[in-house]
């Protein structure tokens, strides 16, 4: 019997046991995943978002 279940079938029951057991932690869940996100893109992203004091200077100076 439980060999018919499928991967789709395993987060669909995850899923309302989290619903059943941790409706009122979800808010905090949800905000925790967010800023989860924020800082993973921030760091996949680099260069893009990185301010203008943080770059390294590229002209060169002659010290002569």
């Amino acid at each position: 019997m439980l060999g018919n279940l499928t991967g789709v079938h395993l987060i669909a029951i995850l899923f309302i046991i989290l619903l059943m057991f941790g409706a009122p932690k979800l808010p905090a869940l949800a905000r925790s995943l967010g800023q989860s996100m924020k800082i993973l893109r921030k760091e996949v992203g680099g260069d893009a978002e990185t301010p203008v004091e943080a770059q390294p200077s590229n002209t060169k100076t002659d010290a002569s």
